[in-house]
């Protein structure tokens, strides 16, 4: 929807075209809010499940219209979660992939489960691969629609901190018998992070006791918290255990 002048819906099965409005729209989670022009659409909402109960093999539908092909339905299982990728870019965060089949054309269709219930946006795919495309979790979604109906943008939350995934040698020394956290590689000037005690070298092990497994783990359940929100740390530091309590800014 970026840069258009014009958006319509065409709905089924008639193919009744309406106009709609562009509420607001954010790029870094490639999510838009619009709301249809008319009266009598007779509607009926689409079931939404919790992407976060989602297991790796569960069987999936995906939704849409590749290359112009109305009503394209494919069938897959989940590959993964919590994938990054980068689109033209923009840096995703958290994606669902699946091997349903999905091409251009697909966007902004659903991915739903057994159920019927929508349990993903689909939104991406790497060019030249097969079996993999990706989708935005509705979890993360509604978190998105929701923000823009309220703020008319989205809020994110802010610590301050770059992370990466720990060697297994550094996670043997420090005497971490599971393989997991995120080590802190740099931490910003001013940052809640910094004002919270934070060093370079700390490794994050969970977040209100929910323990992190990685980079990109961390990353996914900060992008779940709000600005202002107070958030408990368990951190490694050399070889003791410490729990710091961090007040969030906004990105």
């Amino acid at each position: 929807v970026e840069g258009a002048k014009v958006i319509n819906v065409t709905i089924p099965p008639e193919g009744k075209v309406v106009p709609a409005k562009l509420i607001g729209y954010d790029k870094y989670s490639d999510i838009a809010v619009l709301m249809l022009q008319g009266e009598d659409l007779k509607l009926t909402q689409a079931p939404i499940g919790d992407s976060d109960l989602t297991t790796v093999g569960e069987w999936v539908v995906a939704i849409g219209n590749p290359y112009g092909f109305d009503h394209t339905v494919t069938v897959g299982v989940i590959s993964a979660k919590n994938r990054n990728i980068t689109v033209k870019g923009i840096h995703l965060e958290g994606l669902i992939q699946t091997d349903a089949a999905i091409n251009p054309g697909n966007s902004g269709g659903p991915l739903v489960n057994m159920e019927g219930k929508v349990i993903a946006i689909n939104t991406a795919i790497i060019k030249y691969a097969q079996g993999m495309g990706f989708a935005i979790p509705i979890n993360q979604a509604m978190r998105v629609y929701k923000s823009i109906l309220s703020y008319g943008k989205v809020k994110r939350a802010y610590l301050g901190v770059e992370v990466e995934d720990p060697l297994p040698d550094l996670l043997r020394f420090l005497g971490l018998t599971s393989l997991r956290g995120a080590l802190i590689v740099n931490v910003e000037k001013g940052s809640p992070a910094e004002k919270a005690g934070l060093k370079p070298g700390d490794i994050i092990l969970s977040i209100n006791g929910v323990p992190v497994k990685n980079k990109d783990d961390f990353y996914s359940k900060l992008s779940s918290l709000q600005p202002g929100e107070e958030v408990t740390l368990e951190i490694q530091r050399i070889k003791e255990k410490r729990i710091l309590k961090v007040r969030l800014g906004e990105r």
